[in-house]
């Protein structure tokens, strides 16, 4: 049995990648337009990576300090895509709908206590 291929998976090579780095920046760009809190966490992410660089701690300190941030954004765009897909399956209010959107939510929340958690050990650690 033959299964289908999507017209998405038949380019190879340099055009692959060429394409895959297109859908990246398109991801990006989308959810820099279209998501308040992608773009508030960028700010709050960009200021603090700069603060982490400059902090007075180790360098594998630094790396997880801004890893626990980037951390925050994979889990605020995979929250942006499942809130895309269900929309595109229908606007109509559904309880499975608000499920799977409030766990999307949640998974931000834990990742964004992560973080918080992550600075606070780091910089206690360091000035204390």
């Amino acid at each position: 049995m033959e299964h289908p291929i999507s017209e998405f998976k038949t380019k190879r090579g340099l055009d692959r990648l060429l394409a895959a780095c297109r859908n990246t920046w398109d991801g990006f760009a989308w959810a820099w337009r279209s998501e308040a809190a992608f773009r508030q966490e960028i700010v709050v992410i960009a200021i603090a990576t700069v603060v982490a660089l400059v902090l007075p701690v180790s360098g594998f300190q630094k790396l997880v300090l801004v890893g626990v941030l980037a951390i925050v954004l994979v889990v605020e765009l995979i929250n942006s895509a499942i809130e895309a897909i269900v929309d595109r399956i229908s606007l109509e209010r559904h309880p499975l709908s608000k499920v799977a959107k409030d766990m999307g939510s949640a998974a931000v929340f834990l990742t964004l206590l992560l973080a918080v958690a992550t600075w606070a050990v780091v910089l206690y650690n360091r000035f204390y």
